[in-house]
């Protein structure tokens, strides 16, 4: 029988030739990797006009920054109004255009050798001659793709990562550059957490692709083990921890104010008997990271299965769906159904195929529960003639 072929050791045009598996060896939060043509035959998700159009929505997160001599300036959206493109130093940015364009969704799931719980947002910027947002960094992972014109990326790994004060922007005091490239159309940059970095659009109606990743602090991932256990305490807490706090020898006190000790010491052993699992922690973080953006709009439909017919079950384009063993979690709740092959299938490619006969052999809970993400907009069915 010949072995199943893995494709994280496949070479890829989209990292320059290197497997996936190399790359996350050798560069993932580790070093820059420049490739060139990575997405030859790229085509921008949506044009220049439909960009703009977008950032004058409420529901999308947009900004225009510019630059007037030595200053900066921001504006957050929406922006009914722009400059010219003819018009120097400026850029817009559209956050999360994956929410609103499939082209641009499907972009981002390229990057799919990445666990998909890290997997944040695709952001599109035109900029128009000079335009960029100043020497930074960003504390997450970030794939830069040139969809339009070119831009002229400067960049290092420096360690004095101080701030100018007084700024709209985060604007690095002292950037040192150790790199400088000029992107064209297809080609990607990725650059690790912290790296150094100042693009400047080379061309008017210069438009750059980010993929980004999440990268949640250690104190935001306490606090919401730290909520889970509270709420899990109920429930579980040993019988002890629910009897009433008794302190038969407590003397007699002059200093009524004081805190006692052995309060503190009895709350500080609750503490310590909490059990925080790993299925606890994989239920707390397994429903918040698949909780969608907030500007996320499902729609709701009366599609169902068809079982007389072929076809394909896609997930929506804003929806979120991982798993950790048997558990399964989309859009930031429990699945409810444990993760069987099919749907760690649909999870991993974001798409199964259905055939009348395995729609047939479905748990009747599992079949329930593809019929209620159809009907909430959460997956799409897609029929076959």
């Amino acid at each position: 029988m010949t072995a199943p072929i893995d494709p994280t050791r496949q070479p890829l045009t989209l990292l320059g030739g290197l497997t996936a598996a190399q790359f996350m060896r050798r560069h993932w939060q580790k070093q820059p990797l420049l490739v060139r043509q990575a997405l030859p035959d790229l085509k921008p998700p949506m044009t220049v006009a439909a960009l703009k159009k977008l950032s004058r929505q409420d529901d999308v997160e947009s900004r225009l920054i510019w630059r007037d001599g030595p200053s900066w300036a921001m504006k957050s959206g929406p922006l009914t109004r722009l400059p010219a493109k003819t018009k120097p130093d400026w850029t817009l940015l559209v956050q999360s255009v994956d929410l609103h364009n499939e082209q641009a969704a499907e972009l981002l799931y390229r990057f799919n050798f990445v666990p998909s719980a890290r997997l944040d947002d695709l952001m599109i910027s035109i900029a128009s001659t000079g335009g960029g947002v100043g020497p930074h960094f960003d504390s997450y992972d970030v794939f830069l793709i040139q969809a339009q014109g070119r831009r002229r990326w400067r960049f290092s790994q420096q360690k004095d990562l101080s701030l100018v004060a007084d700024l709209p922007l985060k604007i690095l005091s002292n950037f040192e550059p150790e790199l400088d490239v000029v992107l064209e159309p297809g080609d990607m940059l990725y650059l690790p957490p912290n790296a150094a970095h100042d693009g400047v659009a080379v061309d008017d109606d210069c438009m750059t692709l980010s993929v980004g990743f999440k990268a949640p602090t250690g104190t935001m991932m306490a606090q919401r083990l730290l909520e889970a256990a509270a709420d899990d305490i109920a429930f579980t807490a040993p019988a002890g921890m629910k009897r009433p706090f008794t302190d038969p020898s407590q003397s007699a006190v002059t200093d009524p104010a004081a805190l006692p000790e052995h309060l503190l010491k009895a709350a500080l052993a609750s503490v310590a008997r909490i059990n925080v699992t790993p299925a606890l922690a994989a239920e707390s973080m397994g429903c918040w990271l698949t909780e969608p953006n907030q500007l996320a709009r499902f729609e709701p439909s009366d599609q169902t299965l068809d079982s007389s017919r072929n076809g394909e079950l896609r997930l929506d384009r804003r929806t979120r769906l991982i798993y950790w063993k048997q558990r399964l979690f989309i859009n930031g709740e429990p699945a409810g159904v444990p993760a069987s092959a099919l749907l760690k299938r649909l999870a991993n490619n974001r798409k199964i195929t259905l055939d009348s006969r395995t729609q047939g052999r479905l748990r009747p809970d599992i079949y329930g529960t593809l019929v209620r993400w159809l009907e909430d907009g959460w997956a799409h069915w897609h029929p076959k003639d």
